[in-house]
């Protein structure tokens, strides 16, 4: 290129960009239909919908934002508290979540406005100033908890909501829900345990009075119980992190009976065992095994790598925001409550139970062991107390 020369526009500025017209003509509808098909698709047959939407795809068809923030009065935003990540924990989850909020909410062609607070109350007063300046079309609550006021303002508002995480202790909510089904989660990580022949597993834990943390403990107490499995000394809590499950775990296999299998409340509490049962001398997975809850980044980091739950946060965010817009268009005629599954992602930190407990290098034998009975029960007993939620990966998975 000659100086002086304007330089050229790059390809695609100049293909000319689709236009609602020339997505009715391909598809052989009206203009309205395809209107619809983005702003009200209730209305459509779902045959129309998809032909539509597929012809929307084809074309790379996108609406005015402008046109369409002032025929339906809508900002297309999405307002969500930037909650702080844990210090002593092991993170990546929180930025998991809210990538992954971003990417569903921009396939439907909204954006996510963040914001960060250190309070409920502080929440409640952006809330209340977005909401006067009409800055977002609704909100997605996170980190929901016993005595949550933030629900009940909204509702009193008007305002469109849905929760990430259930109303613990509400008696009668009227508002819409997604959330981990934490307790299948526990239950599945004792299963996977059980299969591999331990018959005692132990339970480390946050403090009593957490939703989410109660949730997960009763999974592990279910499961530990319906297995014939001994729980008594087993549970021990603290604060989550790092530091406190090494010291949990310390305490666990000073026990003169100690567990060879453990279930962790989170990652953090995990990667904290592991390091107490590795300043034993002992090796995770063949001595002692050990399974975390969230599959964060660390996960994979450690060596041996973490046998973890993992959350289907994808699954999650694009649940939230399908439901979040329902309460936006109109469509929701009753509160949603949406309850998904979690799965064991198997690594090397959990193996099969030696016969003697931590400390005993030979590997069990015999069928009528009680190892083996063990065994026997966690392959049989089935999934039978989770059979009115909505699980949609119910089973573990080997990495």
């Amino acid at each position: 290129m000659m100086r002086g020369e304007p330089e050229p526009e790059p390809l695609e500025r100049v293909r000319k960009r689709p236009t609602i017209e020339m997505v009715a003509k391909r598809a052989g509808v009206s203009r309205q239909t395809v209107s619809n098909a983005h702003n009200a698709p209730h209305r459509l047959r779902p045959e129309t919908l998809q032909k539509v939407l597929g012809t929307i795809d084809e074309l790379g068809y996108r609406p005015s934002r402008p046109a369409r923030s002032l025929r339906t009065r809508s900002t297309q935003v999405i307002g969500c508290r930037l909650l702080p990540g844990n210090p002593a924990g092991t993170g990546g989850i929180l930025d998991r979540l809210l990538h992954a909020l971003c990417d569903a909410a921009r396939s439907k062609g909204y954006d996510v406005l963040t914001f960060s607070v250190t309070s409920d109350d502080e929440e409640i007063e952006v809330f209340d100033d977005l909401l006067a300046r009409k800055a977002v079309d609704g909100f997605v609550l996170a980190n929901t908890h016993h005595g949550d006021i933030r629900p009940d303002w909204l509702l009193g508002e008007g305002a469109h909501f849905v929760a990430f995480g259930r109303p613990w202790g509400a008696e009668a909510p009227l508002h819409s829900w997604v959330d981990v089904d934490g307790a299948a989660g526990t239950a599945e990580a004792v299963h996977h345990l059980a299969s591999l022949g331990h018959t005692r597993i132990g339970f480390l834990g946050i403090p009593e009075g957490s939703g989410t943390g109660d949730d997960r403990f009763a999974g592990w107490q279910r499961t530990v119980e319906a297995l014939g499995l001994p729980s008594a000394g087993l549970v021990l809590r603290a604060e989550d992190g790092i530091r406190s499950g090494k010291a949990l775990a310390e305490k666990l296999l000073d026990q003169p009976d100690p567990p060879t299998g453990i279930v962790c409340e989170s990652d953090a509490l995990a990667v904290g065992a592991v390091r107490a049962i590795e300043d034993r001398g002992l090796v995770p997975g063949r001595d002692v095994s050990v399974v975390g809850f969230d599959d964060s980044p660390a996960a994979t980091v450690l060596r041996p790598r973490l046998t973890s739950v993992r959350q289907p946060i994808e699954a999650v965010a694009q649940k939230l925001v399908e439901v979040l817009l329902a309460e936006i268009t109109g469509t929701q005629r009753r509160p949603s409550r949406v309850l998904l599954a979690p799965w064991v992602v198997a690594r090397e930190s959990s193996g099969p139970a030696l016969a003697q407990g931590p400390g005993v290098r030979r590997a069990a034998a015999g069928a009528s062991s009680p190892t083996s009975v063990a065994a026997g029960k966690a392959t049989n007993l089935g999934r039978s107390q989770h059979a009115q939620t909505d699980h949609l990966v119910p089973t573990s998975r080997t990495e």
